[in-house]
C-alpha cells in the first residue's frame, strides 16, 4: 500500500510539473533540490509512473556510493508498500535485488558505466537519472558523457535528469545542451554557526594522516555538543580511521549509542543509522552522510572540516586518498543537515577566519585523479583520447598519456590508443586496469581462485589489523567474521565467474596477455600457462601465488632489499615497518605504499615477498641489459649491467669501454665538480679571470668563463685532450691555461689585445710591475706600497674601469683603498701620513706626494 501522507510531506512534489514538461519538450533536465526534499526517492517513482498518472516507464538512477544505492531502493520500496526487488530494486558490485516487474533500478554510477559498455543503448530503459552529480566522481562523469553521446547517436528519446542539492546548475545546463533547470524548494530550520576551534595549533593533514590532536578535539566537541543540545548528533570525519579513533576516544557514554557509517559498515549498522531509534546516538560518519544518506533525529553537526579526494603522483606511481581540508560546499551541505527536522546546530572545528581561505568546491575527480581505469574507459568507448566526450573538465594531458602508458604496457589498448579485445575484457571486469591484469594473467599461473582472492584484497584494502603482509592478509580475510571478510568473499565470487575463460559467443575472444615485449610473459611464451610452461601445483607456496598476483598488479613496485629499505623498479625507495615479517625479504611486490610527513622514503603498507624469478617475470617490460660509463664516486666507472628498471640484478666491469662513453661521463663529471678537474697553474687562474672581466666589461667577443659556459664549449676548448682521457687522472694532467687561449678570439684579431685590455701585470711609477687581480669581474684591484705611487696624477685605468688601488704601508698592509688617486692625493693622504710617518719613520713621506719621486726603498737608500 503506498504511503501518500509520507510522499506528499516530500516537498520535491512540487516541482515534479515542471520536471515532466522539461523532459517532455527537451528531453534532459537539471534538478536542484535541498537534501531531504524527495529527489532521490520521489522523483524516480513519479517518472516511472508509480504513483499513479503519467506513462509507465523503466527509471535507472544512479549513485555515486553503494551504500547510498541500497538505501534509496530499500526507501522507495517502503514508500510503495512493497519489498525490494517488486517495483523498485538495486543492483551494486556483487548483489543485486532486482525482479521481473522492477521499473526503478538503483544503481551505483560503476554498475552504470559497466552497463553502458556492454549495451550502448540501454534497451528498455526510459529515464536516466544521476544523483548527487555535484560530488563530480570521475564515474559519473564518464557516465553523463556517455549518456549524452547515446541520446545524441542513438536513442534521442532517452531522457536524462541531472539531480542534485547543490550544484553547478549553469555548467550541467549546458552540458546537456541547454538543458532547462528546475528548483525545488526545501524545507530548512535555522542553523546556529557555533566555531570551536582548537585551543592549540594542530598540524594539518598530510596524506592520509590526521593529527591525533585534533580527532581528540572533535571527540571533545561531540560530548560539548551532547551537554548543550538535545537530538543526535552527527559528525563528519574524513574516513573510516578517524571514525574508529573517534570512537574509541568517545567510549561508552550512558544513555547514547555511538554509530559509526560508512561504506564498510555492516548492513546491519547502516540500516540501523537510518531508521532512527528511541536512545540518543551519535552518528560518526563519513562525506557519504553530506547528502546521499539523510539521517533522521539529526539536530547537531560536529564537523571535523575534513574530506578525503584522491591524489597521484604520476612520478612515482603511488596514488591513493589524500586527507584535504573540505570544500566550503560541503561545509554548507554538512550544517545543512542539523536544520532538516527542527532548529539545530553545527560546531564547525575550525576558526570562523579560516572559513574563507577554503576552496569553495571540491575539485572534480577528473582533475586530480588517477585515469588510467578512465582512458580504458574512453578507449572502449571509441574515443582513446577523451576529445568527443562532453566533460565538464577536459582531463588532464599528462594524467591522460600516463594512463595510456600503463594500458599499453598491459596490453589493454594498442600503439594507436584503441582498445583491444583483451581491453575490452578488462573494462568490463569493474576493476582498476591494473587489477583486471593481474586477474587475467594470474588465473592460468595460480589458478582462478586463488587469482580472485588476492585480487579482491587489493580491489579494497583490508583493514590496518589485517597487517601489511599480504599472504597475511589473504589468511585472515579467510578464517574472518568481520565485514571486511564477508564482502571480501563475496568479491571473490564475482571476480572468480569473471576470471573464468569466455565463452567461444564471447566476441573478446580469449584472454591472452599481450605479445609486445613489455608484458611480464615474452612472445613465445604468452600462450603457456605458465612462465616455466607448468601448470600451478599443490606444493606451491601460497606466498608465492600471492607475490605472484601482487607483483602482476603493480610491476613497477617489484622491489629489491638494497642497503637498509627495499628499492622499487620505478625508482622509489620504500621502507618496511619494524618488525614486520616483511623486513628482511629479498623482494617484495609493493601493493600499497604511501610517504610519511617527513620521510624521505616510502612506507610499505600492504606488500608480498617474492623471489627474483617472480620479479623477473612480472616486471619484464623493465628488464635490461647493457653497457653503463658514467661519473661516479669521482672517477669514470665502466660496467655491464644487467637491470630490472632501477634495481640492478647482476654487475661485471667493463674492460675496453667505447670512447664516446668515456667522454660523455668525463663531461658528467665535469658538470658535476666544474673545471677544477683540469691543472690549473697560478697563470691559467689569471688568465681565466682577465677573460671573465673583459667578458663582463666588454662582452663579445670576449668569452664567457663561467662554469655552465666554459661546459657548453667544452668542443670548442677542451679538445683533443678530452678525447685522449679515460679517467680522471687524465683530465689533472690538462693544462687548463693552455686550454683556455683556444676560447680568445682570435679570429676578430681582438685576442692580440688581451695585454693591452686586461695586462697580468702594471708598470707602476717606480717601476716595479704589480699583478693585477681579477678576483672581482667588475673592477680590478692593485695592490702595490703607498711610496712607489708618488707622482702618479690619474689612477689606471683598464678597459674603462679604473683600477681600485689599494695603497700598501711599508708592512705590506692596506693604509687607503681608491680609485680616484688624485682626489686621494689632495685629501686623502695627509691623514694617512700623519699616521704612519712616525711609524715608519725611515721611509719618504713627502708633503706633495703627486710631485715627489716615486720609490721602492728607505731614506737611507735614496741617500746613497
Amino acid at each position: 500500500m503506498i504511503r501518500y501522507d509520507a510522499l506528499d510531506a516530500l516537498p520535491v512534489r512540487g516541482a515534479l510539473p515542471g520536471l515532466n514538461d522539461a523532459l517532455e519538450g527537451h528531453g534532459t533536465a537539471v534538478l536542484v533540490a535541498p537534501p531531504g526534499t524527495g529527489k532521490t526517492t520521489l522523483v524516480p517513482l513519479a517518472l516511472a509512473g508509480l504513483l499513479g498518472g503519467g506513462p509507465a516507464r523503466r527509471v535507472v538512477v544512479a549513485e555515486p556510493r553503494r551504500i547510498a544505492a541500497r538505501a534509496a531502493a530499500r526507501r522507495m520500496a517502503w514508500l510503495l508498500g512493497e519489498k525490494p526487488g517488486d517495483s523498485v530494486g538495486h543492483t551494486v558490485r556483487g548483489e543485486r535485488v532486482v525482479g521481473r516487474h522492477t521499473r526503478v533500478e538503483v544503481v551505483t554510477t560503476g554498475v552504470l558505466l559497466q552497463r553502458l559498455q556492454r549495451d550502448q543503448e540501454l534497451a528498455g530503459v526510459d529515464v536516466v537519472v544521476l544523483d548527487e552529480c555535484h560530488e563530480r566522481h570521475l564515474d559519473a562523469d564518464t557516465v553523463a558523457a556517455f549518456l549524452l553521446d547515446v541520446r545524441e547517436a542513438l536513442r534521442p528519446e532517452l531522457r536524462l535528469v541531472a539531480a542534485s542539492a547543490t550544484t553547478d546548475a549553469e555548467g550541467w545546463a549546458r552540458l546537456l545542451g541547454g538543458a532547462p533547470v528546475v528548483a525545488a524548494q526545501g524545507v530548512s530550520y535555522p542553523v546556529e554557526m557555533v566555531w570551536a576551534p582548537p585551543s592549540r595549533p594542530v598540524r594539518p593533514p598530510h596524506g592520509m594522516r590526521v593529527d591525533p590532536a585534533l580527532l581528540a578535539h572533535v571527540a571533545s566537541v561531540v560530548r560539548r555538543a551532547l551537554a548543550e543540545r538535545s537530538g543526535d548528533v552527527l559528525c563528519f570525519l574524513p574516513g573510516v580511521g578517524e571514525i574508529a579513533r573517534v570512537a574509541g576516544q568517545l567510549g561508552e557514554i550512558d544513555g547514547v549509542d555511538v554509530l559509526q557509517v560508512h561504506g564498510r559498515a555492516p548492513t546491519a549498522v547502516q540500516d540501523a543509522v537510518l531508521a532512527g531509534g528511541e536512545r540518543r546516538r551519535v552518528v560518526l560518519a563519513t562525506a557519504v552522510a553530506e547528502s546521499s544518506l539523510t539521517v533522521p533525529g539529526v539536530r547537531v553537526v560536529v564537523d571535523s572540516g575534513l574530506a578525503r579526494e584522491p591524489r597521484v603522483d604520476h612520478g612515482r606511481g603511488l596514488s591513493a586518498l589524500t586527507t584535504v581540508r573540505a570544500s566550503q560546499a560541503a561545509g554548507r551541505q554538512r550544517a545543512g543537515r542539523a536544520g532538516r527536522e527542527a532548529p539545530g546546530a553545527v560546531y564547525r572545528c575550525w576558526a570562523e577566519a579560516e572559513d574563507g581561505r577554503l576552496p569553495r568546491f571540491p575539485a572534480p575527480e577528473i582533475r586530480v585523479a588517477d585515469l588510467t581505469a578512465f582512458a580504458l574507459q574512453a578507449a572502449c568507448w571509441g574515443d582513446p583520447e577523451a576529445s568527443g566526450l562532453a566533460l565538464l573538465d577536459p582531463p588532464p594531458g599528462g594524467a591522460m598519456a600516463a594512463a595510456r602508458e600503463v594500458l599499453t604496457a598491459i596490453g589493454a589498448v594498442d600503439a594507436a590508443g584503441r582498445a583491444t579485445s583483451r581491453g575490452a575484457r578488462m573494462a568490463r571486469l569493474g576493476l582498476h586496469p591494473r587489477l583486471g591484469r593481474a586477474l587475467l594473467d594470474a588465473a592460468p599461473l595460480v589458478g582462478a581462485d586463488r587469482a580472485a582472492e588476492v585480487v579482491a584484497l587489493l580491489s579494497e584494502e583490508p583493514p590496518r589489523e589485517y597487517g601489511d603482509d599480504l599472504l597475511a592478509a589473504l589468511r585472515a580475510a579467510r578464517r574472518g567474521g568481520d565485514a571486511y571478510a564477508g564482502r571480501w568473499r563475496a568479491e571473490v565470487r564475482r571476480l572468480r565467474t569473471a576470471a573464468a575463460p569466455p565463452s567461444k559467443r564471447d566476441a573478446s575472444g580469449p584472454s591472452r596477455p599481450p605479445a609486445d615485449a613489455r608484458h611480464a610473459q615474452s612472445a613465445d611464451d604468452r600462450d603457456r600457462p605458465a612462465s616455466d610452461g607448468r601448470r600451478p601445483q599443490a606444493a606451491d607456496s601460497d606466498e608465492r601465488l600471492v607475490g605472484t598476483v601482487a607483483a602482476l598488479a603493480f610491476p613497477e613496485r617489484v622491489a629489491k632489499a638494497v642497503q637498509g629499505a627495499h628499492l622499487m623498479v620505478n625508482g622509489t625507495r620504500a621502507q618496511v615497518g619494524e618488525g614486520s615479517g616483511l623486513r628482511n625479504a629479498p623482494w617484495l611486490a609493493v601493493a600499497v605504499a604511501d610517504r610519511p610527513v617527513g620521510a624521505g622514503h616510502a612506507r610499505v603498507r600492504l606488500g608480498a615477498v617474492v623471489d627474483e624469478e617472480v620479479a623477473r617475470s612480472a616486471a619484464a617490460a623493465l628488464h635490461g641489459e647493457g653497457e653503463e660509463v658514467r661519473w661516479s664516486d669521482g672517477d669514470v666507472v665502466a660496467r655491464r649491467v644487467e637491470r630490472l628498471g632501477a634495481v640492478e640484478l647482476a654487475v661485471r666491469p667493463l674492460r675496453d669501454p667505447g670512447s664516446g662513453l668515456v667522454r660523455a661521463a668525463l663531461l658528467e663529471g665535469l658538470r658535476a665538480e666544474g673545471p677544477g678537474l683540469l691543472r690549473w697553474s697560478e697563470g691559467a687562474v689569471s688568465l681565466r679571470q682577465r677573460l671573465a672581466f673583459l667578458h663582463a666589461r666588454l662582452g663579445e667577443p670576449w668569452p664567457d668563463v663561467s662554469d655552465s659556459a666554459l661546459h657548453a664549449r667544452v668542443d670548442d676548448w677542451l679538445e683533443p685532450e678530452l678525447s685522449r682521457a679515460r679517467r680522471r687522472a687524465d683530465l689533472g694532467r690538462i693544462d687548463a691555461g693552455e686550454a683556455l687561449r683556444r676560447l680568445l678570439p682570435w679570429a676578430t684579431g681582438d685576442a692580440a689585445r688581451l695585454d693591452e685590455l686586461a695586462p697580468e701585470r702594471i708598470e707602476v711609477p717606480s717601476g716595479s710591475r704589480i699583478r693585477v687581480d681579477y678576483t672581482r669581474p667588475e673592477q680590478p684591484v692593485l695592490a702595490v706600497k703607498l711610496q712607489e705611487m708618488f707622482g702618479l696624477q690619474e689612477s689606471p685605468v683598464l678597459a674603462g674601469v679604473p683600477v681600485l688601488v689599494h695603497l700598501l704601508s711599508p708592512a705590506g698592509r692596506p693604509a687607503a683603498v681608491t680609485a680616484d688617486l688624485a682626489s686621494f692625493w689632495k685629501d686623502g693622504y695627509r691623514a694617512v701620513r700623519a699616521e704612519l710617518r712616525g711609524r715608519y719613520p725611515r721611509h719618504p713621506w713627502p708633503e706633495d706626494p703627486a710631485a715627489a719621486e716615486p720609490t721602492r726603498f728607505t731614506n737611507a737608500r735614496l741617500r746613497r
